[in-house]
């Protein structure tokens, strides 16, 4: 008689109690140390997953050792077995994906419909995401070796990801599911742009102003040491580019808080119609002084309700109206204009001073690019008040338009003075 042990033709479902235990206990604690960011997600989803489908199914080892016991035929039915494992992904903070063999979605979790936006369960994975690396690899999968990648997007926002796919076999054959783990790396890498533009762009344009002043100290320390009147002329030179430093550094910093939460847009609901006037109650004192009266119009609207962050906003409209005030103060009129178009909140900002040259109309966006260097600078700008503007309409997924006309000649056959028009139009 032969008494060799042999292995079970169908591994029973029953777990001895003290090794589910022991298996439950792991899996909470991956979880939580995948939570607080302890183990990459990277590593902790695959062995996540792997505890959860020991426990969904069990296994029974030949003699005292489990990790001899081969599974075998545990169901006819992936998805019916994947089910812990949906739970799972639920439970997890970053954002998974579960596939079947045959391509369909058959779960993921909260962190997932953030990135991908609507999950279409039981459908193609190719009609939640349609990023071809994705696809490409799960194709690759199939022949069982996971596969790790990066995911680069620009549009509609910039956003930087670790991919990982793991393929789960429950049988000897193909992969029976994917599980697909992402990590969101956006914030890191702008994080260190953020650093390296910062001490390039900041050592840029802070290198003339602090030359002016080491220039003005080393002459207040010698010749015009005793002459009062070039003392107090040089002192009050000196104080305008401590102040231009100042903004700077302030411009600086703002947008490079904004660059951080650009993939994150604002919830609360604010009224554009009110910032808008507060903007200019804001700078009413600037067009007094400039002899410039400003008109609000408001086409049948009294409130324009948007998903916004007020501050910001409030920067955008006294960032447009400003320039307006300064660079088109020859035309002696501003005309704002409130409308909405469909489910669009538009606010246009109209001049009537010397326009622009349609050259300089695409780059006025970039840092510090200035039509007319010299004369910005005299009005106090950085020239990252657009780049200011641009960034936080791209975070509130609006977008801004800029027109400009220039007349043939700076007066018209009657002798009174041409009105060249600028526009800022922003929608949201």
């Amino acid at each position: 008689m032969n008494t060799t042990p042999t292995l079970p033709e169908r591994v029973s479902l029953a777990t001895p109690k003290r090794l589910r235990w022991l298996m439950g206990l792991g899996l909470v604690a991956m979880i939580a140390a995948a939570a607080i960011g302890w183990v990459h997600p990277v590593i902790a989803l695959p062995a996540i997953a792997i505890l959860g489908t020991l426990i969904a199914v069990g296994f029974r080892s030949s003699g005292s050792s489990v990790a001899g016991a081969r599974v075998q035929n545990l169901t006819a039915d992936p998805a019916a077995t994947a089910a812990p494992l949906v739970a799972v992904i639920h439970a997890l903070p970053e954002p998974a994906l579960l596939v079947d063999g045959r391509g369909l979605l058959i779960a993921g979790n909260v962190a997932a419909a953030a990135l991908f936006g609507r999950l279409k369960t039981n459908e193609a994975i190719s009609l939640t995401t349609r990023n071809p690396q994705i696809l490409e690899a799960l194709t690759k999968a199939e022949s069982g070796e996971p596969q790790d990648f990066e995911i680069e997007e620009r549009i509609p926002v910039e956003r930087s990801l670790d991919a990982h796919v793991a393929p789960i076999v429950f049988g000897d054959e193909k992969p029976d599911l994917f599980l697909l783990a992402f990590r969101d790396r956006t914030q890191e890498r702008r994080v260190d742009r953020m650093r390296a533009d910062f001490v390039a762009n900041a050592s840029h344009e802070l290198r003339t102003p602090l030359a002016s002043l080491s220039g003005f100290i080393e002459t207040l320390q010698g010749s015009a040491r005793d002459d009062p009147a070039v003392r107090d002329k040089f002192l009050g030179i000196m104080g305008d580019q401590a102040r231009r430093m100042a903004r700077l550094i302030d411009d600086l910093m703002s947008l490079s808080r904004i660059e951080l939460s650009l993939h994150l847009q604002p919830q609360a609901i604010i009224d554009l119609a009110g910032v808008v006037t507060t903007a200019c109650d804001l700078l009413a004192p600037l067009a007094k002084e400039q002899g410039i009266t400003i008109d609000i119009k408001k086409k049948e609207v009294s409130r324009l309700d948007v998903h916004g962050d007020r501050d910001e906003l409030l920067r955008v409209a006294e960032n447009l109206i400003e320039n307006a005030l300064k660079y088109g103060a020859s035309g002696k009129h501003v005309e704002i204009t409130l409308s909405k178009e469909g489910e669009d909140a538009i606010v246009s900002v109209r001049d009537f001073g010397p326009g622009i040259a349609p050259e300089h109309l695409p780059r006025l966006t970039e840092r510090f690019y200035r039509v007319d260097v010299e004369r910005s600078r005299s009005q106090g700008g950085t020239g990252l008040g657009l780049a200011l503007v641009k960034h936080i309409l791209a975070r509130h997924r609006g977008r801004l338009t800029i027109e400009s006309t220039l007349a043939k000649a700076p007066y018209s056959q009657s002798g009174s003075r041409s009105r060249n028009k600028s526009r800022d139009t922003v929608t949201l």
